[in-house]
This record gives C-alpha cells, sequence and structure tokens, in this order.
C-alpha cells in the first residue's frame, strides 16, 4: 500500500505551479481591466469594464485556483494510471509512478484521478452559478476530458505529439482568459498576452519532461512531440517556448499596462534551466529543470498580474 508520502509524489506537487499561474495572470488582467487597483481604492471603476467589487474578483480567482489545481492533480493521476496500465512506466527515470510501481491497485489511481475532476467539476459549477456564464459548463466538461484522453482511452492524444497543443489551449488559453471571464465578464489584450504566455510555458514544462523520457517513450511506442522533433530539435524548441513570453509582454505594455515589464525579472530563473536543457543533460538530469521551468512560469505570472493589477 502507498504511503501518504507516496501518494503525494504521485501527485507531482511539481506540476502545481502550472495550475497557479495562470489564474493569477486572470486575476490580475481582471482587476486591469476595471481601472486596477487604485480604481478600489477610490471608488472609481474605470468604463473599460462592469462595476464589481475586489472581494469579488478575489473570492471567483480562489473559486477558479481549487478547479485549475483538481485538474492539473487529477490529470497527474490519470496519466499515472494509463500510463502505469499500458507499461509504458515499466522503465521510467523520474518521480515514482504509483500504478507501474504496484505501489497502488490501478483501480484506486483511477478513483483518486475522477475524485479530483468531482472536486473540480462541483468548484466550477458554483463558479458558473454566481458569475452565471452557463456557456462555461461546456468549457469544463471539455477540460475534464482532456485531462483524462491525454493518455487515457483507445487513442490517447499524448501518445500522437499533441500534449503540447491541448496544454497550450487548456492550461494557458483556457485557464487564464477563463478566469478572466468569469471574474469581470470581458477580456482584453493584457489577458490574451497573458494566456499565451501561460500557454508556452506550460508547454515548455511537458516538453523538457518529455525530451527526458525521449529513450523510454520511444520504446513504448509513445510517440510525443519530443520524440517526433528529436533529441536537439526539442532542445530548440523548449527555449523558444520559454522565451517567446518574454517578447509578448509588449502586447501588454501596449494595452497600457507599462508595469507588465516587471515580469522580465523571471528571466533570472529561466536562465538555469535554459543552460541545462541547452547543454545538452539527459535522464534524470533533467528532472530539476521541469521543476524550475514550472517555477519560472509561476514568477513570470506573479510579476506580470502585479503588473496588470497596479
Amino acid at each position: 500500500m502507498a504511503t501518504a508520502a507516496q501518494w503525494i509524489s504521485g501527485a507531482r506537487l511539481r506540476t502545481l505551479p502550472l495550475a497557479v499561474a495562470p489564474v493569477l495572470i486572470g486575476t490580475g488582467a481582471a482587476i486591469g481591466s476595471v481601472g486596477g487597483f487604485t480604481s478600489f481604492i477610490i471608488g472609481d471603476y474605470s468604463a473599460n469594464g462592469p462595476e464589481v467589487s475586489l472581494s469579488s474578483i478575489l473570492f471567483k480567482g480562489l473559486l477558479a485556483l481549487i478547479v485549475s489545481l483538481c485538474l492539473q492533480i487529477g490529470s497527474n493521476f490519470a496519466n499515472d494510471y494509463s500510463d502505469g496500465i499500458r507499461g509504458t512506466d515499466d522503465v521510467r527515470v523520474g518521480p515514482v509512478r504509483l500504478t507501474a510501481t504496484g505501489l497502488a491497485e490501478p483501480a484506486t489511481v483511477k478513483r483518486a484521478a475522477f475524485l479530483c475532476f468531482g472536486i473540480a467539476a462541483v468548484v466550477g459549477i458554483a463558479l458558473v452559478l454566481i458569475s452565471q456564464a452557463w456557456w462555461f459548463l461546456i468549457v469544463g466538461a471539455a477540460a475534464v476530458a482532456a485531462a483524462w484522453f491525454y493518455t487515457g482511452g483507445k487513442r490517447p492524444y499524448g501518445y500522437m505529439g499533441l500534449g503540447e497543443v491541448f496544454v497550450f489551449i487548456f492550461f494557458g488559453l483556457v485557464a487564464t482568459l477563463g478566469t478572466m471571464w468569469m471574474q469581470v465578464g470581458t477580456l482584453s489584450l493584457s489577458g490574451w498576452a497573458g494566456a499565451v504566455s501561460m500557454g508556452l510555458l506550460a508547454s515548455a514544462v511537458l516538453m523538457v519532461n518529455n525530451l527526458r523520457d525521449i529513450p523510454t517513450d520511444t520504446e513504448a511506442g509513445k510517440i510525443t512531440l519530443a520524440v517526433r522533433l528529436g533529441d536537439q530539435r526539442a532542445r530548440v524548441a523548449y527555449a523558444v517556448l520559454v522565451l517567446a513570453p518574454f517578447a509578448l509582454l509588449a502586447l501588454a505594455i501596449l494595452d497600457g499596462h507599462p508595469a507588465a515589464a516587471l515580469a522580465i525579472l523571471a528571466l533570472v530563473p529561466a536562465l538555469s534551466p535554459l543552460k541545462t536543457v541547452l547543454g545538452g543533460t539527459t535522464g534524470a538530469g533533467l528532472i530539476p529543470t521541469i521543476k524550475s521551468t514550472g517555477l519560472t512560469a509561476l514568477c513570470f505570472a506573479a510579476l506580470m498580474a502585479l503588473g496588470l493589477a497596479l
């Protein structure tokens, strides 16, 4: 029987910054769209958005964060289960896998995944009821389906090199813009810039994870984008995914949020993983890079969100 520590490891906490980051940017963009923190201090809500309270925005942001975290953890357990029963994780470089190692019964890991999806659904429905954005029920259902079918089902899209595409859509565009829309009922150029940035950084985390696993994934028949690109081109793709968001900050600045340039400071934590990946490190040596890339995304999001909200 798996211990609590092993279940926590199986939840892959290093991926959770990717769940927090888009909610931060969406919230920052929402506050910025109605005049920023200053508008709430002086009570002058900008004509750029509806009159809303700061407490309302933050409460909805908290609900969106719970949904995002539960979807991420559920996706991690679903990946553990599906790859485990397929034998993809039989030879693994990285953190413990509950199913493949026999630490937990496959059915138990599957139930853990759907428990997380269930919590995300309940909280998501509450958020929809509060925001009256009924169409978002379809988006939420699609997000759960995307989390499951990444490695689940008969034709998992993660085995066809489409993982980064779906990560970009759901952990970038949907999570960021969905948060903003739920909070203020509108979108902005800055919000789009943040959403695309988060999608690229989330894709970078998946890319370096799959770069590490090229040998074992190839042997198991899991054709990820990294496998399709090959080792060297996957490293270049990783660098592009990490650096492109810094160029997109120009859009937020042009949208009237010069303080968004604060996110440039996230280049500091980005340098180490870039050096590691471009330096040719392989196998277990790439494991810390997965975590540091996620932390880079979180740092970028926190600084950009602050800049947008000022």
